[in-house]
């Protein structure tokens, strides 16, 4: 059995409803497999075998109860540019391409898309698919391998979900229905409409009214539940959705337990990364993350900056200095604030960056902030593992995954951050302020996030990051069960359309 979940557009919750449909039904007793054909995303998890998937496919993965595996997204882009991109297969990297030329390469990836579907097939009870952007793209539609073209190729019945918060559902969901091409439209069995707010009463006669003027039956209607706010995010447009948008109850604010809490702050890059390390910190009683949009500066009460992950270190850093974020930072530095940089955030704290070879962007060198004494050159094979170790001098655990191009050196990794099973990791400043690294997660397990935010005099590292996540997921695969006809959609995935 497999079924596709399409969407409306990008960001209407796609990515979840796969992820809380495969943890219901893992329940039941069935094996499930996740599985998206193309993914674009800068999000992204290591397989057990040294391969890198999207990081929503790697969560869909958890909540089947199943390892990652490259197999589960087999096409994925990681956007470097406004119109280029990484296209990793398969797991590993197979060049890179600006959108145009990308068009044209698609057919030739198709061989492998159905390959990992098949695989995922012979292991499973049912898969299910994931679409990618709107169902509806039908300038898109020659040689696709993500929406109607996979699902053509592959014999997969569809579903269609619409995200009524954002609005104009109706419209969305028939104005699909009336672009497509008949054999398209055929496709897709039964529509459901996400994130309903307030009284779903009131939208009955919407729902009546989709169905009506597609000809699809209706799968339900899914009322917005608070669990997958604490599920990780696949789009860094979530982010600047959410960007400034959090406010302390008052400077210095109590964190409830008699102390103060840490305020950190993350410049919102535009190439930005991996940015499911910031989760255990929202998860963080005594800490206020406050994401910045360009534009802002960075405020005299932030105790911690953050630099994520980025795609494109070079070209993040430019905008870095663009905003003037750089000299926020330094000065933030000599007023006795800390900074910690993530992956790429890291290579930025050196005194320069290279890139030689042109991996990331034009080709050349860049100077860093300066805060860490080291140089960061691009290059090489892309590293890609699964790493636990321990945080220096406490000697508390972590673990994560390293994801990242080039090669870092400088008399600033006299000082580790942290020892890795692989060897020593990261640099400290002789301050002991500036502290960054290559391993993605640091924050996740809770000994280690504990005695980095003790080191920032701050309490915190109570919960267990992946104890939470799951927790979520049984949440927000009860509330599906509530709200959706899944034996309807098991019908529907035990179809196979055009075979």
């Amino acid at each position: 059995m497999a079924l596709m979940i399409q969407g409306t557009g990008s960001s209407v919750g796609k990515s979840v409803l796969v992820a809380g449909l495969a943890r219901l039904l893992a329940r039941r007793g069935l094996r499930v497999r996740p599985f998206k054909p193309q993914n674009m995303s800068n999000n992204a998890a290591v397989t057990a075998d040294g391969g890198e998937i999207g990081r929503a496919q790697a969560l869909q993965a958890l909540a089947c109860g199943v390892a990652p595996s490259v197999h589960m997204n087999p096409v994925l882009l990681k956007p470097q540019s406004q119109t280029g991109a990484q296209i990793v297969v398969q797991g590993r990297v197979a060049g890179h391409a600006r959108a145009r030329d990308y068009q044209a390469r698609k057919p030739a990836l198709l061989p492998f898309v159905l390959d990992s579907f098949r695989r995922l097939s012979d292991e499973a009870d049912i898969v299910l698919v994931e679409g990618a952007g709107s169902a509806s793209e039908i300038n898109l539609r020659a040689g696709d391998i993500a929406n109607m073209g996979f699902a053509e190729a592959a014999g997969v019945p569809v579903v269609v979900a619409g995200d009524i918060d954002r609005g104009g559902v109706i419209a969305s969901l028939v104005g699909t229905a009336a672009v497509l091409p008949p054999a398209d439209r055929d496709r897709i069995r039964g529509f459901l409409v996400n994130r309903m707010r307030g009284d779903a009463s009131l939208f009955a006669a919407g729902m009546e009214a989709i169905a009506r003027h597609t000809g699809w039956p209706a799968l339900g209607l899914v009322p917005f539940c608070d669990a997958v706010r604490r599920l990780p995010a696949e789009d860094a447009a979530d982010l600047g959705r959410d960007a400034g948008q959090w406010r302390p109850v008052a400077t210095g604010a109590a964190d409830g337990s008699g102390g103060q809490r840490l305020h950190v702050c993350v410049p919102l890059l535009p190439h930005i990364s991996n940015f499911d390390d910031l989760d255990p910190l929202r998860a963080e009683p005594g800490v206020w993350l406050e994401m910045l949009p360009r534009g802002r500066a960075l405020p005299a009460t932030c105790d911690l900056v953050i630099l994520p992950g980025s795609k494109s270190t070079a070209a993040d850093l430019a905008v870095l200095r663009a905003e003037g974020w750089h000299h926020d930072i330094l000065a933030h530095h000599r007023r006795g604030g800390s900074v910690l940089g993530l992956c790429g955030g890291y290579q930025m704290l050196g005194t320069s960056i290279a890139d030689p070879g042109g991996v990331e962007g034009p080709a050349g060198e860049m100077q860093g902030l300066g805060l860490l004494a080291m140089r960061t050159e691009m290059g090489g094979t892309k590293r890609l593992e699964q790493e636990e170790g321990l945080l220096l001098p406490e000697n508390a655990a972590v673990r994560g995954y390293r994801m990242h191009m080039g090669r870092t050196d400088g008399a600033a990794l006299d000082r580790p951050l942290l020892r890795l099973r692989g060897g020593p990791d990261g640099a400290v400043s002789p301050d002991g302020r500036v502290m960054g690294t290559y391993l993605h997660g640091l924050l996740d397990a809770a000994p280690g996030r504990a005695a980095l935010l003790a080191r920032l005099g701050a309490r915190g590292g109570g919960h267990d990051q992946a104890a939470l996540v799951e927790a979520a997921l049984d949440e927000w695969a009860d509330h599906l069960a509530r709200h959706l006809d899944v034996e309807a959609m098991l019908a529907i995935a035990a179809t196979r359309p055009g075979l």
